[in-house]
């Protein structure tokens, strides 16, 4: 059974994303919220997308308050609590609750992020090899495309996505409003 824990390691351990949840007690909630944190850096520097780390704040603020209202609830509540993934990843695999939709915009965005790496892979090649015989100028600016060329695309991509998500969101409330 999981037990309340001394608030001032609470306190401690709740300023690292995750660790407060693992602290008291709550191992796959506190371990997917970590990994989602860590998770965003690594693809945020690995292809680049410094504005990715915009929800990096997010992240440690909905941990941080999380287990700070965890800690917080009555004896009967918090033994309440189950403890599960962020993604609800427990018996049934996450990649089985999904529909066709998003399987495919998960394709896309794994795509993507591929094509990125091995566009960044190319690009030093090109650096070393290509543009060290072209003139200084012409190599400055034909590097400074190639450079920016994968945010632009995934910046192009996550506002195909956000707009294909709002308008199944109104579509969906139509559709509610019509039945009513």
């Amino acid at each position: 059974m999981i037990k309340k824990k001394n608030k001032g390691w609470t306190f401690i351990f709740s300023l690292i994303p995750g660790a407060g949840e693992m602290y008291m007690g709550f191992m796959k909630r506190g371990l997917s919220i970590m990994a989602l944190f860590w998770g965003v850096i690594a693809v945020a520097t690995c292809l680049n997308i410094g504005p990715l780390t915009i929800v990096l704040p997010v992240i440690w603020c909905y941990s941080f308050f999380e287990v700070h209202n965890m800690n917080g609830m009555t004896d009967e509540e918090f033994y309440a609590l189950e403890d599960d993934y962020v993604f609800h990843l427990g018996e049934e695999s996450f990649r089985s609750r999904m529909n066709g939709s998003q399987n495919k915009i998960i394709a896309a965005i794994l795509i993507v992020a591929g094509i990125c790496i091995l566009w960044s892979q190319l690009v030093d090649w090109m650096h070393q090899y290509i543009w060290a015989i072209l003139p200084g100028r012409i190599a400055n600016a034909i590097g400074a495309v190639f450079d920016t060329l994968p945010q632009i695309v995934i910046a192009i991509l996550l506002i195909a996505v956000g707009i294909r998500l709002i308008k199944g969101k109104k579509k969906e409330l139509e559709e509610k409003e019509k039945e009513e």
